[in-house]
């Protein structure tokens, strides 16, 4: 009776594991992807600020002094190569890689505090260029097996 009591327990703790582990995991961009609403603020962004251009836009060491920032303030919610986490959608998607310098600017100096993104006002004017010059070197993703499979045509 005993051994059955053991035996029972250490099934039920297998099975529970096995759908712990077999639960689908969510790709790097978590609750993010297929969201257009999140990048819907970049879109928010007022004329004079889109048309600000990125006076270190060809400096190059503007993009590895914007790799450091971004690792230092970024990379916690955004992951390590701007793809995307748990907490802040891809820098990489076509609605960020498309959208202006100033238009990029305007967004980290005035954040969406509603949904996680902090204010970097505070940040010098040069530094939040930076973060712009890095970003705009990313390019976007490549697209996910997913992506790639849902693309082709039968």
């Amino acid at each position: 009776m005993k051994a059955c009591a053991i035996a029972l327990s250490a099934s039920a703790v297998l099975l529970i594991s096995s759908l712990v582990l077999a639960e689908p995991q969510k790709d790097s961009a978590g609750k993010f992807q297929g969201d257009s609403q999140v990048y819907a603020e970049l879109s928010r962004a007022p004329e004079k600020a889109r048309a600000k251009r990125n006076p270190l836009e060809k400096d190059a060491d503007a993009v590895a002094a914007g790799r450091n920032l971004f690792e230092q303030h970024c990379a916690e919610c955004h992951g390590e190569i701007a793809e995307g986490g748990k907490k802040a959608p891809s820098l990489r998607a076509n609605e960020v890689q498309s959208s202006t310098p100033g238009a990029l600017f305007w967004l980290l100096t005035n954040g969406v505090v509603r949904r996680g993104m902090p204010v970097w006002s505070k940040l010098p004017e040069p530094q939040r260029w930076q973060l712009v010059s890095y970003l705009k070197s990313l390019g976007p993703a490549s697209p996910s097996a997913e992506e790639k499979k849902a693309g082709e045509k039968p």
